[in-house]
């Protein structure tokens, strides 16, 4: 039986780890080697976000791609079919966050590595993860990993989004922010420019008390 919090998932093209979970979203850790890319598959079920951390990617749909460089994000809606590629030297350090948590939520439609309509790997392919795999805590503190500082912080006011650098990437990993009648304009999962959140506060001047965003941050850019 599989063990996500314990074990590494091999993969032709890499590997990837669960490096945090809650019960609305979980954030994996991917590796990608120069070259090789994901399947091209899609997630019926569950919404994702990717960002790069370090390397070079690029992102293919059916008809169009994206070229991510570090700190770049895409967000995946529900049955998208999508595939990443690393087009570095070093290759691509990932992480991929996705609400509702369900690995097995996945259809792969083309494959380099012969997996073509294949269900998400079993446990055989699973490895013990090793001392310097990062987990999150579910609690505010800061990481340096992948040539990123990850800051998780919980936001109590919106105001605290005021002085955030435009540039910056916010991952919401709990709580959200709000309309006057609690609907969420922006919630777990969800990867914003703090620009946009910036905008959005304009209007939206409510956040849940119980909110936890991880701020990202490329080291030397």
């Amino acid at each position: 039986m599989s063990n996500y919090n314990t074990n590494v998932v091999k993969k032709p093209w890499g590997y990837e780890y669960l490096a945090y979970e809650n019960k609305h979203a979980a954030i994996w850790f991917l590796y990608i080697k120069y070259n090789h890319a994901t399947s091209l598959h899609c997630h019926p079920n569950k919404t994702t976000g990717l960002i790069l951390l370090d390397g070079q990617a690029e992102t293919s749909f059916l008809n169009n791609s994206n070229k991510l460089n570090p700190t770049n994000k895409v967000m995946i809606r529900k049955g998208l079919f999508h595939s990443t590629k690393a087009t570095n030297e070093r290759g691509a350090w990932i992480f991929e966050i996705e609400t509702p948590v369900d690995k097995q939520d996945l259809v792969r439609f083309k494959d380099s590595y012969g997996r073509e309509g294949k269900p998400y790997e079993d446990e055989t392919f699973e490895i013990p993860k090793a001392e310097d795999c990062l987990w999150i805590k579910d609690i505010p503190e800061a990481y340096n990993f992948a040539n990123c500082t990850l800051d998780v912080k919980n936001i109590t006011d919106i105001s605290e989004f005021a002085d955030m650098d435009d540039s910056l990437n916010i991952m919401f990993l709990k709580g959200g922010i709000l309309t006057d009648y609690n609907q969420k304009v922006a919630g777990p999962g969800d990867i914003v420019l703090s620009s946009t959140i910036k905008e959005l506060t304009e209007v939206f001047k409510k956040v849940d008390p119980s909110t936890l965003v991880m701020i990202i941050k490329q080291q030397n850019g």
